[in-house]
């Protein structure tokens, strides 16, 4: 197998293109936690979907918005896809997890887990102290009526909505899993595999606390989480891992897969820069590969610029192209908020390439560039 080796950014040529950019959302004086944004186009409208908090990060309360948009410029007032939920002890904390389109039907994906009473009588720590993690969505055959909540069974709170491989199957980018299945509306039949030990397989459970567990059990220097891949012509899917915690070296980490997504090798790290921070790959129509992120890894956390890293071959990521790097003025204090340009997730429609991303956990932007540019 092979493995990702070249440094995307450091040292190289930096090219500008035109880039276009509009505010979702902004929020004053309430509501002020935004992150976790997925974007799609289905049935003429392009649609929107981010992790919103009352404050702070990761909280009981927290719900999933939604916004639409017919023209790019001007997007629908957010409103609750998924509102608050009450949990047994507290609200819960829901997590946006990305779409899946099929047969006409769009397909909401979110996370959902809850404090444990001892954690909460403790004071709320980040990523510490989940139970009832589970992965659920709702689904929609024309854009404004939503079904009502359903449970996949599987244990995980996505980094990515499912993403199909050359034969149809759909695999979602987790932490330390990756599940799969070969239903294609992805409303069933998901398998759970990963990087965790076997004799971890029945109390695994991926979350912000479960990646750490692993972690631990494995040895790795860092934790390991917030998976994207792609896919080589010769069928190897390529895993990217972002590495956090104390042992975060600046660089990605690489598990890969030749059956398809049923096993994953042991991860490796590798050259890749990277900022702590979440990615996205993919591919364009021309076959080429494409990485958005923060590949600067200093200072750590800065999580700027914006870059969007082109490969030939899925090996050297060697063209660069700033996607944006001005400032945005936090309004609101939040525990956890920060870096400037947080968890991109992509899109490539009808001669556009499009970038959703949150602005120091509080505001979201969506940006496009014409794939003629690139």
């Amino acid at each position: 197998m092979s493995s990702v080796v070249v440094n995307p950014y450091a040292g190289e040529q930096r090219s500008s293109i035109p880039v276009e950019r509009v505010f979702l959302y902004c929020p004053s004086q309430a509501w002020t936690y935004s992150h976790h944004a997925s974007i799609t186009f289905y049935k003429g409208s392009l649609y929107a979907m981010w992790s919103n908090g009352r404050e702070h990060e990761d909280y009981p309360g927290q719900r999933v918005l939604m916004s639409s948009s017919n023209d790019f410029y001007t997007w629908t007032e957010p409103r609750p896809l998924i509102d608050s939920l009450q949990g047994k002890h507290s609200e819960l904390v829901l997590t946006a997890a990305g779409f899946h389109q099929h047969a006409g039907t769009l397909v909401a994906y979110y996370g959902q887990y809850e404090y444990t009473t001892e954690s909460l009588q403790a004071g709320i720590q980040l990523g510490r102290g989940h139970e009832d993690t589970g992965l659920w969505c709702v689904t929609t055959s024309d854009g404004c009526h939503w079904s009502e909540p359903r449970s996949l069974h599987v244990p995980v709170v996505p980094n990515h909505g499912p993403q199909a491989t050359a034969s149809g199957r759909l695999i979602i980018s987790g932490n330390i899993s990756f599940p799969y299945t070969d239903d294609r509306s992805g409303l069933s039949g998901w398998t759970m595999t990963g990087i965790y030990p076997a004799d971890m397989a029945d109390e695994v459970v991926d979350d912000s606390e479960g990646f750490w567990k692993v972690q631990a059990r494995m040895g790795w220097p860092a934790g390991l989480c917030e998976g994207s891949f792609y896919q080589t012509d010769d069928g190897v899917l390529h895993m990217l891992l972002r590495a956090t915690g104390p042992g975060h070296a600046g660089r990605l980490w690489l598990t890969e897969s030749v059956d398809d997504g049923a096993t994953w090798s042991a991860p490796i790290e590798t050259q890749f820069t990277d900022n702590n921070a979440k990615f996205h790959f993919g591919r364009l129509p021309d076959g080429r590969f494409y990485y958005v992120g923060n590949p600067d890894p200093e200072p750590r956390g800065a999580r700027c610029p914006l870059v969007l890293s082109l490969s030939e071959d899925g090996a050297a990521f060697d063209r660069h192209y700033i996607l944006a790097d001005q400032d945005y003025t936090q309004q609101r204090a939040g525990r956890a908020k920060g870096g400037l340009y947080g968890y991109p997730h992509t899109l490539v429609h009808d001669g556009w390439f499009y970038v959703i991303v949150s602005l120091r956990k509080e505001a979201i932007a969506v940006l496009r560039v014409p794939l003629s540019a690139l």
